[in-house]
């Protein structure tokens, strides 16, 4: 970084990293009606202390996304540089190598990431140059919303109705459709030699059957919620139904922005369905307040009484089980093996299966966590964690511990036909399908006894 250059004689940079579209992109948007030439970059840092390594369904999304990000942006004028390295080093490089003036980014909400990009600004402050941060990822920032005291909240309802008594969320900025991009070529790394895609073997084919990773694909989603909405309250809990808007992964990945859901689905015509998605989106909302004010969310417990909880030694071959989906539990069976095809599961059968490895099997909620981590194209910083907590009941606004997800009573009143099971448990009924794992009575009292240990 050179303190000498005159402030608008090199371009800016954008810096891309959950946030991989163009509509409603104040990153962008604020570099290219700076007047600069804009040089767009996406940094892979694995190696900054503190970051998690992103899971393998993660990474497989990640590539496609970034591909398509890549072909948006040329069309638009500019390219995508992509670099891998820790993230304050690389940015430093790329600010030598272009003599960037300014950097814009849009904001993250975890501990390890916040920290790098304090050093970033820090270091650009001190050498003259220009560092802005913007909000690209959530309805309100984490420090928006509190209690009449100043705390954060730690239950749900309040927090959403603070939420809904916020001033309403900013409309979505418009699309950027040119750019002047910088024309001086930038050295680039290659996607494929990221190895982001599994090779040997190559078991992401489901994944490719189910998604269309990308900015379009995250918009034909939310066209296709809005045409669905009449059926979304009844349907929502019915994984055998395709009510639900399967947006969490772009959301993820920043193809697709909060507030240009929320716009959406305000000027709906179904006013009431609209609304309880709404909430479910400031559900998400909330796991990210929760983890900015509580930053070891994916493995420490938020109710610290839970620290002294009994788990016993782990049982590998049940794991597995439960991981390959041969429980004997059809349900939790179906869930785990739609989880490994597709990257995905419904949101009612992940409460099923969670209940069932911490409660039933007397597996630590972490062990769950990270193999969702790993399998789960949506796994974030804050939504993976905070559902765990939540179902084990060491979380914030947590199910209570004695509540357990019977998946037997579960199946009977979410798939009653028994289509979800039939599509995902095609050996159900054969002598290839495994006998129960556990009692479910003995298990849900073996579980109850241990939180005995730990009730304050």
């Amino acid at each position: 970084m050179n303190a000498t250059q005159e402030p608008a004689s090199g371009p800016a940079l954008v810096w891309f990293r959950d946030d991989l579209r163009l509509s409603d992109q104040p990153a962008l948007l604020a570099a290219v009606d700076s007047g600069r030439p804009v040089c767009c970059v996406f940094v892979l840092d694995e190696s900054s202390e503190g970051i998690r390594p992103l899971g393998g369904a993660s990474r497989w999304w990640l590539h496609q996304s970034l591909r398509s990000l890549a072909d948006d942006l040329e069309r638009a004028g500019s390219g995508l540089v992509l670099r891998r390295g820790p993230a304050a080093d690389v940015i430093a490089e790329l600010v030598g190598e272009t003599g960037a003036t300014a950097i814009h980014w849009n904001r993250r909400y975890g501990e390890a990431e916040r920290a790098v990009d304090e050093r970033i600004k820090e270091r650009c402050r001190g050498e003259g140059l220009e560092a802005h941060s913007h909000n690209a990822s959530l309805l309100f920032e984490p420090w928006e919303v509190s209690t009449k005291s100043g705390s954060p909240y730690s239950v749900f309802t309040p927090f959403w109705r603070a939420c809904r008594e916020q001033r309403p969320p900013s409309e979505p900025l418009p699309a950027v459709r040119r750019i002047d991009g910088w024309d001086q070529r930038v050295p680039s790394e290659d996607l494929d030699s990221w190895r982001l895609q599994p090779t040997t073997p190559d078991w992401a084919g489901g994944l490719r059957e189910t998604w269309e990773p990308g900015e379009r694909g995250a918009a034909r989603r939310l066209r296709d919620m809005v045409d669905g909405l009449p059926g979304y309250a009844e349907g929502r809990d019915r994984p055998d139904q395709s009510a639900t808007s399967r947006l969490s992964p772009h959301l993820r990945w920043g193809e697709i922005g909060p507030r240009q859901v929320w716009h959406t689905m305000m000027a709906a015509d179904d006013s009431e369905a609209a609304s309880g998605f709404l909430r479910e989106l400031c559900w998400r909302e909330f796991a990210y307040h929760v983890l900015f004010h509580h930053p070891r969310l994916s493995t420490e417990n938020l109710q610290r009484k839970f620290d002294a909880f009994p788990w016993p030694p782990l049982d590998e071959d049940a794991l597995r089980a439960w991981q390959q989906g041969r429980t004997g539990y059809p349900l939790v069976d179906a869930g785990m093996r739609e989880l490994w095809h597709s990257g995905y599961m419904h949101n009612r059968v992940r409460m099923v299966t969670a209940s069932f490895l911490t409660k039933n099997l007397l597996i630590d909620w972490r062990i769950g966590e990270a193999w969702f981590w790993d399998t789960l194209v949506d796994a974030d910083p804050a939504n993976n964690a905070f559902n765990w907590q939540w179902v084990a009941g060491s979380g914030a606004d947590a199910s209570p511990y004695f509540r357990v997800f019977n998946p037997e009573t579960q199946r009977s009143k979410f798939d009653p036909d028994d289509r979800y099971v039939a599509s995902w448990v095609p050996d159900l009924g054969t002598d290839d399908y495994p006998a129960p794992l556990v009692d479910l009575k003995e298990s849900r009292e073996a579980a109850l006894a241990a939180y005995q240990q730990v009730r304050g």
